[in-house]
């Protein structure tokens, strides 16, 4: 917490924090974002790992 005669602004030491430790959660969550791979079941697994010599 920051003491009322501090010199440091509220942004300054989020900014001066965020350059030491990283951000810590991003911008936006998973589901917000549109660059995620479909989900994919257990069967489509099943039918990539047939053989090409068994007809898929």
């Amino acid at each position: 917490m920051s003491s009322p005669g501090s010199a440091e602004a509220d942004w300054e030491r989020k900014r001066r924090l965020a350059e030491v430790f990283g951000d810590a959660l991003p911008e936006t969550t998973a589901d917000e974002r549109d660059d995620a791979e479909p989900a994919r079941t257990s069967d489509d697994w099943l039918r990539e790992q047939v053989p090409p010599h068994h007809g898929g």
